[in-house]
């Protein structure tokens, strides 16, 4: 009876080298990411992050997310360059609605057979979104498990952490009727409400690469990465008080400004204060969605909402503006009526 031969570990469909390769090809995205606080640098077990002596009261938030099923359609347009981004906005962006200056970033990518390339794309923009939000890239972990996931598809979560003063946690819990609802542009459907998008899709068999939106094909529409809102609303709680923050994401605009509102209010929302983009207008008529139903499974154009005192909005608005946002007045809190829900879109 013949000896069996050697088995190794890429007999088994786990290649070590292509993971070092992947950690080499990284290193100098995640190197422009780099903090004062970050202590040590990718490739440890752990990263070590001191937290900045500017804080007297320093509070930890942390937020985690994936990307959903937009990753589908990566796969299918052989697009992984954006990905990463919206990875990071998910998280930094929701940590940011309590006020927190996001401080570091953690991935996790899996699949079933590492493909070097197109995961340096997927690191390549994480490392892009750091840098757009001012927070560092001190680690992640890269597992290759054969038989887990199909040739050509991988799984992507993150966690964000950031600080806060203690007595500047924005809670939503001094808002008041009178205050003034201000929305910032988002980037498209930013990585929300993707199960619809590609039912949608499946449903009307457009022809992604064809021209939609001036220059941009409706691929570039559909996968435009999330928008970042840290630096400029972090710039702006400098030079005056946010009242409150909601992040725009999976329940749209309908379902996640109440997050933020105490009981006794309700955020009146006035839909032709923007003008919803074109990508949504596509989606709303190719899937014959409901108005009620885009706005609490899309951020239809709206991708953070802001909420001051009247006599702010004005300041806040040229303040963002200023920053490059595209920002629009688009309601007003009240007092709340019975059991009425807390947002209402008109």
């Amino acid at each position: 009876m013949s000896t069996p031969s050697s088995l190794s570990y890429r007999d088994a469909g786990v290649d070590i080298d292509a993971g070092d390769q992947l950690v080499e090809n990284i290193k100098p995205y995640a190197r422009r990411t780099m903090r004062p606080e970050v202590l040590s640098g990718i490739g440890g077990f752990g990263g070590l992050v001191e937290i900045s002596k500017k804080y007297r009261e320093p509070v930890l938030v942390s937020g985690t997310d994936g990307v959903g099923t937009k990753l589908k359609l990566a796969f299918e347009l052989n697009r992984h360059d954006t990905v990463g981004i919206d990875l990071v906005g998910m998280s930094v962006n929701d940590i940011l609605v309590q006020g927190a200056e996001p401080l570091f970033f953690l991935d996790y990518f899996a699949c079933g057979k590492l493909d070097v390339a197109a995961a340096t794309e997927v690191v390549k923009g994480i490392a892009s979104g750091c840098e757009q939000s001012g927070c560092a890239l001190i680690g992640g972990e890269t597992a290759e498990m054969p038989g887990m996931y199909p040739v050509g598809e991988y799984d992507l979560a993150g966690f964000a952490v950031g600080v806060v003063e203690k007595s500047k946690i924005i809670t939503g819990e001094h808002i008041a009727p009178g205050d003034v609802v201000l929305g910032l542009a988002s980037n498209g459907a930013h990585s929300n409400g993707y199960s619809l998008v590609r039912k949608i899709i499946e449903r009307s068999q457009p022809d992604l690469n064809a021209r939609f939106d001036g220059e941009r094909t409706l691929a570039d529409c559909i996968m435009a990465p999330t928008r970042l809102y840290v630096k400029p609303m972090l710039s702006l709680m400098e030079k005056l008080t946010v009242k409150g923050m909601a992040h725009i994401t999976g329940g749209g605009i309908t379902e996640n400004v109440p997050r933020v509102l105490p009981a006794n209010v309700v955020a009146d929302i006035d839909s032709t204060a923007w003008s919803m983009p074109k990508l949504f207008r596509w989606l709303q008529e190719g899937g014959n969605v409901e108005p009620q139903e885009m706005y609490r499974t899309f951020n239809c154009g709206i991708g953070m909402v802001v909420i001051v005192a009247a006599g702010d909005a004005d300041a806040a608005m040229a303040h963002l503006q200023e920053a490059g946002e595209q920002v629009f007045r688009i309601g007003v809190i009240r007092t709340r009526q019975g059991e009425e829900h807390q947002t209402q879109v008109r």
